[in-house]
């Protein structure tokens, strides 16, 4: 007892009375395992400062990273999930998208929006994990869609931000189905010649990876983010066979073609506004990149991060 409860100058305190601190203040890195507080991980962005780690960040987050000033306009709020296949296993699947929508305060797991970047107009959607894995379903398949045709019709540039675990295995073929849809949508944004961007986060998985992840002009990921369709451990069992070191992880996917250019989180907004500037013959004064070096600029500066 003398340790749980001790008397100082007529004050009796106890465990209880001295953590204050609250639940999940405390973050420990998974990968160095340095332990640092919420607060300071914000503010470095979600990345570790001890070994780079990137964590996951909510599309918002991003949004307010991205675009100038951190200003923009959200878009298709209003559409939620409905269970057209009435599927139910430890739980309905209506009951998981209301806690869902409740925990993360998204009507379901992307947003859009749009606004500028450097100067330069922008359509955007990013998913998010927290909202049942980031899986795609109908209403992420349709809000994606939504985001590419409003980069169609206005002639902008679009960029996804892609998280994901893969398709959502509620709605089956519906959530399939969104491969294509999202697919020959984007086949109508490069016809117009239009750039799209696909920025490939950790976790970008499954059915995303084999549709719209895969698709852009620029693909680019940022560091150590695992992309690929099979996990790891299925495809080693599948083939019976070791994996390469470091294997679906973005810097083997740079070396082998697959990304373009791995950007870390410090960057990102640097990057992407210089190869608008670049792309559309603009340079930008919040950038400091011309167009006629933006691209080396950029690469050099993701380089020595």
């Amino acid at each position: 007892m003398a340790w749980f409860k001790r008397q100082s100058a007529g004050i009796v305190t106890t465990r209880a009375d001295q953590n204050e601190t609250p639940e999940g203040y405390w973050i420990k890195c998974p990968e160095c395992k340095h332990i640092m507080s919420r607060r300071e991980l914000e503010d470095n962005l979600n990345v570790c400062p001890k070994c780079n780690h990137h964590h996951a960040m909510s599309g918002l987050g991003f949004f307010e990273l991205l675009f100038d000033d951190g200003k923009f306009d959200r878009h298709d709020t209003h559409l939620h999930s409905a269970n057209p296949l009435e599927f139910e296993d430890r739980k309905d699947y209506r009951t998981r998208i209301e806690a869902a929508e409740k925990k993360t305060g998204l009507n379901d797991a992307v947003v859009s929006a749009t606004g500028t970047v450097g100067g330069h107009p922008l359509s955007a959607a990013a998913m998010d994990f927290s909202f049942i894995g980031g899986s795609m379903g109908s209403v992420v398949g349709e809000i994606i869609t939504r985001a590419i045709r409003r980069a169609v019709k206005e002639e902008w540039a679009l960029l996804v931000i892609s998280q994901s675990g893969g398709a959502r295995m509620m709605e089956g073929a519906l959530s399939l189905m969104q491969m294509a849809k999202t697919s020959a949508n984007l086949a109508l944004l490069a016809e117009k010649g239009l750039p799209y961007f696909s920025l490939m986060t950790h976790p970008t998985t499954g059915g995303v990876t084999a549709s719209y992840a895969m698709l852009g002009d620029f693909n680019l990921a940022e560091p150590g983010a695992l992309i690929g369709f099979a996990g790891p451990r299925v495809i080693r069992e599948t083939i019976g066979r070791d994996l390469p070191k470091g294997f679906q992880r973005a810097e083997f996917l740079l070396e082998k073609g697959f990304v373009d250019l791995i950007v870390p989180r410090h960057v990102l907004r640097k990057t992407l506004t210089g190869l608008l500037d670049q792309l559309f013959e603009s340079a930008s004064e919040h950038s400091g990149v011309s167009p006629s070096n933006g691209r080396e600029e950029v690469e050099e500066t993701a380089n020595a991060e």
